[in-house]
């Protein structure tokens, strides 16, 4: 029997989904993780906790669905990007992982940007300048911080290639996933050797590239044994997140448009050939179909709804906890009650910067124009009309490179919930559309597996047979005026307080 394992490993939870070869989904495993903050604009993660989720969430898949020990099993990944991981000579990480959302290296960014300029950065990696989110300054970093860990790390490993390893033995990575380490030279698609030379590494301590869709080789015989599989388990390269994502929603060929809320509000936009901003704001990916590449800008917004939740909706939480509604599904009921434009309520999302097409490392989250008439439910709805309007700016920027966007693919978490579909679609005045597959990523990566191992001929067969749209939700021009003053008041808000998160 032929299964397909596809593996979403995000920033806060990894999702762990089964599927049969028809795409049908048998089993799926959400474990979720808290990230560690020891500092202001310090991210962290101990790499065991990834491990232990996966260990954990695989389990609970068997405890649903029935694994033979001789079933044939294709894994892939859908993997975060910009997450680090430094190993010493004998695999064992030197110290905890520095996840993407982490912005310590700020002065390591101002030191790439003065050796090489962000015009440099953009035509060689595609990333638009410089920042301290990048893999690229997060090694500067720690060759500058924590010199003993520098100089005993042996791989600089995305968290993908991490995965590979543990599970193989070998390394490798793929170019959707290296292209934001702006140490990948997207165009010649190889290492940039000025780039690493200036970190002070050698291409032998990263992972080889292959492209998505790869395999890579057989599970180790004790990983399987402490997996409890059988050995026949073929692990392939997969893909960035989003791009899994896109996948998974059927947004593969030029033209479409989708876009993901999980922790990360993400837009991809396939093309055909690459293609650069004039205005230097749309980073260009590598995207993992026929040697396509996307234009894909993401920024950290959607982690804020899981932090108002953790942090102030402990009945709901509770409830769930008790066996009653999932904590987001009531949030959803609460926020239908309010009007559109949250009664002026504003919010700029930026808990931990922003990224394109606003740069700003230094941004801050921001609740503006609350009054005693405010109540809970409206800041949960001003944090979802916040994503829409950081929606909006991107398609704004598309439009003005001459891509139009006529109609969104949703998927994520984020599309679970029937209002903020209906906010996005209301605030951009685009039909939007969710998939019937919940688990978009993960499939996307099941599909790029089983195209690897030869279960499909091809991504765009595996697409075409096995995507469904599950709902088009067109947008009610009765909010529009709205949004409208809404979307003015959080593009004039973010311009204002630039030098106050500078004096920050």
């Amino acid at each position: 029997m032929k299964l397909l394992l596809g593996l979403d490993i995000g920033t806060t939870a990894m999702k762990i989904a089964l599927f049969d070869r028809t795409g049908a989904l048998l089993a799926v495993s959400t474990q979720e993780y808290d990230l560690l903050t020891p500092a202001p604009n310090y991210v962290e993660e101990k790499p065991e906790v990834y491990w232990d989720a996966f260990c954990t969430g695989l389990k609970d898949i068997k405890s649903r669905y029935t694994i033979a020990k001789d079933a044939q099993i294709s894994l892939a990944m859908s993997a975060q990007g910009e997450t680090i991981f430094f190993l010493d000579k004998d695999g064992r990480p030197l110290r905890n992982a520095i996840v993407w959302m982490d912005n310590r290296a700020v002065r390591e960014a101002e030191m790439l940007k003065e050796a090489f300029g962000n015009a440099e950065c953009y035509q060689r990696t595609g990333q638009v300048s410089f920042e301290a989110c990048w893999p690229a300054s997060k090694i500067l970093w720690v060759r500058e911080h924590e010199p003993e860990v520098f100089q005993n790390t042996d791989k600089f490993l995305l968290i993908e290639d991490y995965f590979i390893y543990r599970l193989t033995g070998k390394y490798a990575t793929e170019p959707s996933l290296v292209c934001s380490s702006t140490y990948w030279d997207i165009i010649e698609r190889s290492y940039w050797q000025e780039m690493l030379d200036f970190l002070g590494i050698r291409e032998s301590q990263l992972a080889p590239v292959r492209e998505s869709g790869e395999i890579v080789g057989k599970i180790l015989p004790e990983v399987a044994a402490e997996l409890g599989l059988g050995t026949d388990l073929t692990v392939c390269t997969g893909a960035l997140d989003q791009a899994a994502g896109a996948i998974g929603a059927g947004n593969i060929r030029e033209g479409m448009f989708s876009e993901t809320v999980g922790a990360a509000l993400a837009v991809c936009v396939p093309v055909n050939k690459p293609v650069f901003d004039p205005a230097c704001k749309m980073p260009l990916f590598c995207f993992p179909v026929n040697g396509m590449y996307m234009i894909h800008t993401f920024t950290n917004g959607g982690m804020t709804l899981r932090w108002f939740r953790d942090k102030f909706c402990e009945v709901e939480m509770l409830a769930e906890k008790r066996g009653g509604q999932d904590a987001y599904d009531m949030i959803s009921k609460q926020v239908e009650k309010i009007p559109a434009g949250s009664d002026g309520l504003v919010m700029l999302p930026h808990l931990a910067g922003s990224l394109a097409p606003d740069v700003n490392s230094k941004a801050k989250g921001v609740w503006f124009g609350f009054t005693l008439q405010h109540t809970m439910p409206h800041f949960m709805r001003s944090i979802m009309e916040s994503l829409g309007y950081i929606l909006r700016r991107n398609i704004e920027a598309l439009n003005d490179m001459g891509i139009r966007v006529k109609e969104i693919r949703s998927l994520g978490g984020g599309s679970k919930s029937r209002v903020w579909c209906q906010i996005k679609a209301d605030i951009n005045q685009v039909t939007l559309e969710t998939v019937k597959s919940v688990e978009a990523a993960s499939l996307g990566a099941a599909i790029l597996a089983g195209t690897a191992t030869g279960i499909f001929e091809s991504v765009e067969s595996a697409v075409d047979s096995m995507v469904e749209v599950k709902e088009r939700i067109t947008p009610s021009a009765h909010n529009r005026e709205a949004y409208e003053k809404g979307y003015a008041i959080y593009r004039k808000l973010f311009s204002d307080l630039t030098e106050c998160f500078e004096k920050m």
